[in-house]
């Protein structure tokens, strides 16, 4: 049984999504209730291959992951995620043997929580784990995708080493693109992050801004367009 949350309040409210892969009702509710006190915005799903669908098509800053699903269980989870990102992961399990706790950090989790837990160590663990992968994934001048190179520091683009002219916001919207390869946007996301505007102001504006980059890089296979969804870039 997990403790009951203590009654201190939240704090401000952090930046970014957690998601949450526990299949047990009562223990997802409780861990909902407890890191919303601590001002993290959870989804919470219920099984592995749920996990995994919504990894394609939100952009999440930690995946809270439960050992003993059902189906695909807690470490081919962790291993699937692993294959395509380095998002921390900090795994949630009632078994105590020190070689599931060894199994889980071999193949790639960040941190490994037993049960029972209190709230106050969790959510402390959790911003350990964030504060450390934000420090180790600080950002390099240089971004590579393919034969592209994106220097941030002085804004220039080269393809195959020939220079390309970008506008301000083109620029800001490929380095957007290539600091996350792989994972999926949609027109609206780009928006506020790139923009920081909403979608009332509508979305041609990301389509229009796409198309003139495909153009003057070349490269069209690069930046993909996800059907009914948005757009990424992609690692050749």
């Amino acid at each position: 049984m997990i403790p009951e949350a203590s009654a201190e309040p939240a704090r401000s409210q952090n930046d970014g999504l957690i998601l949450l892969v526990e299949d047990d009702h009562s223990i997802g509710n409780l861990l909902r209730g407890y890191l919303g006190r601590y001002g993290y915005n959870v989804h919470w799903v219920r099984s592995g291959e749920e996990a995994l669908s919504e990894l394609e098509r939100r952009t999440v800053r930690m995946v809270l992951l439960d050992i003993g699903l059902p189906g695909m269980d807690g470490f081919d989870v962790c291993r699937a995620i692993r294959a395509r990102s380095t998002i921390p992961v900090v795994m949630l399990t009632a078994r105590e043997e020190e070689v599931d706790r060894i199994a889980g950090l071999e193949i790639g989790a960040d941190d490994y929580v037993p049960k029972p837990f209190s709230p106050r160590e969790l959510a402390a663990r959790i911003k350990a784990v964030l504060r450390r992968s934000e420090q180790a994934t600080e950002p390099e001048d240089a971004l590579t995708l393919g034969d592209m190179v994106l220097r941030r520091e002085t804004r220039e683009v080269a393809v195959a080493g020939e220079p390309v002219e970008l506008t301000a916001k083109e620029f800001d919207l490929l380095a957007y693109l290539m600091e996350h390869p792989g994972i999926v946007f949609s027109r609206e996301r780009l928006l506020d992050r790139v923009w920081g505007l909403t979608y009332l102001a509508g979305t041609r504006t990301v389509d229009a801004h796409v198309a003139n980059l495909r153009r003057k890089l070349a490269r069209p296979d690069l930046i993909r367009t996800v059907h009914s969804v948005g757009y990424k870039a992609v690692r050749e």
